[in-house]
């Protein structure tokens, strides 16, 4: 048994979601889930198996950063998972992004020494699995939903003290800014998983002014997320 993720192997469904914060898991399972059933409380990272549309599926909090995400990306894979989507938020970077936008990171930089621990200090382009990135984009043309696939970077800084380093990112046509992205792709990477992220802009973060989604926009978001997630963590084409 996993240290972090107290469940057995088969208690996990082989695709699973992962918010960062526990409540939006107990929500995403809450709400979109037929017969949910929490397989893990543990430290509060709260985790349920449940299904889609007949498809079983799991949705697992990770924390925040990198480091946190890494212990449940690793656990997971240890008991069985194949797939794993983030769906998190993100500060935008490029100014054409509003409140709320949907992205499909391709890649994550790592602004982070944590997942580059994992490679030896290597140099390695942390990047999405082709088949979720693909998934994602046909899903949410389905689904008439608007979504930008590019770059993100994963910073280990939520109060950045580097006041011009935002800019710098946004000049090298990074479009947003989150904190775990990198990680799970790298251990995706290691140990062979599909790994995948969708992010919606809670935050504009260039500009010189810091603009804040608000929760009426966020639970919009979210549930627009939420569905193109499932919809592509399910798809087994």
């Amino acid at each position: 048994m996993p240290i972090h993720l107290r469940a057995e192997p088969g208690d996990y469904a082989d695709g699973c979601l992962l918010p960062g914060d526990p409540l939006r898991a107990k929500y995403i399972a809450e709400t979109f889930f037929d017969d949910p059933v929490q397989v893990n409380a543990e430290r509060g990272m709260l985790g349920y198996t449940g299904a889609f549309r007949g498809k079983s599926v799991s949705v697992q909090s990770s924390g925040m950063g990198c480091p946190s995400a890494g212990i449940v990306i690793e656990e997971l894979t240890q008991l069985g998972v194949k797939k794993i989507l983030r769906v998190g938020t993100c500060g935008g970077l490029q100014p054409d992004l509003q409140m709320g936008d949907l992205i499909v990171a391709l890649s994550a930089t790592p602004a982070d020494t944590t997942p580059i621990h994992l490679i030896g200090g290597e140099p390695h382009a942390p990047t999405a699995d082709w088949e979720l990135v693909h998934a994602a984009v046909h899903h949410a043309k389905e689904l008439g939903k608007k979504v930008r696939v590019g770059g993100v970077v994963s910073s280990d800084v939520f109060y950045n003290p580097d006041s011009g380093q935002y800019q710098r990112w946004s000049d090298r046509g990074i479009l947003a800014v989150e904190m775990e992205a990198a990680m799970l792709f790298t251990v995706g990477a290691l140990k062979k998983i599909q790994t995948g992220c969708l992010l919606i802009v809670s935050d504009v973060v260039i500009e010189g002014e810091f603009k804040r989604i608000t929760d009426d926009e966020m639970t919009s978001a979210v549930d627009q997320m939420t569905e193109l997630a499932l919809e592509t963590i399910t798809d087994e084409h």
